[in-house]
């Protein structure tokens, strides 16, 4: 909620930096996401379904359960 982004927003401001990264496993209101783009601070939002994504893309706290192998023909292979 916009509340929670304006501590973050001030603990930013108190050890004076100018960029943070806000993670939720749920989703943002669209007044905290308004609120984060309005302000100097970057702040970067992560939703539940970002963070899944991210997860899955670099291989973090997943695992494979199909590995599947796409072929083609060698061409070479049957040229005189």
């Amino acid at each position: 909620s916009r509340p929670e982004i304006q501590k973050f927003a001030g603990a930013l401001l108190g050890q004076q930096a100018r960029k943070g990264v806000f993670i939720t496993t749920s989703n943002y209101s669209k007044v905290a996401e308004d609120y984060a783009s309005s302000i100097d601070s970057k702040i970067v939002l992560i939703d539940g379904e970002t963070l899944a994504q991210l997860l899955i893309d670099f291989d973090l706290g997943v695992g494979s359960i199909a590995t599947y192998s796409l072929k083609r023909i060698d061409l070479d292979y049957f040229t005189e």
